[in-house]
């Protein structure tokens, strides 16, 4: 997928118009998920926004409970009309976990394809091993796989496999959960090139290749500031240093 270095994390929003707002100041890739339960948020705030819906890239997931083939169809047939949208353009397994299963499920991803409701078919929190078992199976290509990348914590072997399979990844909580003024490398970085530890964050992830960032913001300023991170050019060793870091903390574990 052509997705923009920096889209919209949505988890926690439920105020349609920082939805317009982000819309307004430029950003294109809108990541919900059913789980959220703010679906209709996001619709509402494409909807009060002048962006025609054919610039976006609109993103669900279906929920580990609603993974079951019938559940698949149903669930998104009502994403689609929370979102405001015929057809979704990204649409992610969220957890492969609870009622996944890789043969009917991903079968059912197919056939919503077919049936024009998506246009693309992402996974979310896969394995390496478990997205080699849903390439096997899937006649869609993998459009995408978001997983939790930041300075605190990544899969280099994820990202290995994207690579060489050619999909690009979506990394959420970029800013690791707010901790990365706590972050010595990090804030070292921002200091030298005048700019927060929360820029330099989302530089970085944007510095491997392949990687996109979706964090979530509320305020102008704040949807403003990590839309500029993109222009920012951290040097190799800006990288190393944040690479290096030793700690490890897993946000969001299965």
């Amino acid at each position: 997928m052509d997705l923009p270095p920096i889209g919209l994390g949505t988890m926690g929003i439920e105020d349609p118009d920082v939805i317009a707002t982000a819309l307004d100041v430029g950003y294109r890739h809108l990541d919900t998920a059913q789980i959220y339960g703010n679906e209709a948020v996001v619709g509402e705030g494409i909807a009060r926004s002048d962006v025609p819906p054919d610039e976006l890239t609109v993103a669900t997931k279906v929920w580990a409970d609603s993974l079951a083939p019938d559940d698949v169809i149903d669930s998104t047939d009502a994403s689609r009309e929370r979102l405001g949208v015929e057809t979704i353009d990204l649409l992610y397994v969220h957890r492969p976990i609870e009622a996944y299963n890789p043969e009917a499920t991903l079968r059912a991803f197919d056939s919503l394809r077919e049936r024009g409701w998506i246009e693309h078919v992402g996974l979310s929190n896969f394995t390496p091993e478990e997205l080699e078992t849903a390439r096997s199976i899937l006649v869609a290509p993998i459009a995408a796989h978001q997983v939790e990348f930041h300075p605190l914590f990544r899969s280099p072997g994820l990202l290995e496999h994207a690579r060489r399979h050619e999909y690009p990844i979506v990394a959420y909580s970029p800013l690791s959960g707010g901790r990365v003024r706590e972050l010595e490398p990090v804030v070292a970085v921002a200091e030298k090139h005048d700019t927060t530890p929360e820029a330099v964050a989302l530089a970085w992830v944007l510095a491997h290749d392949g990687v996109h960032a979706i964090p979530k913001a509320s305020s102008r300023e704040h949807l403003e500031a990590n839309l500029d991170a993109a222009g920012i050019d951290l040097e190799p060793k800006d990288v190393d240093a944040i690479d290096a870091i030793e700690r490890r903390e897993e946000l969001f574990p299965e």
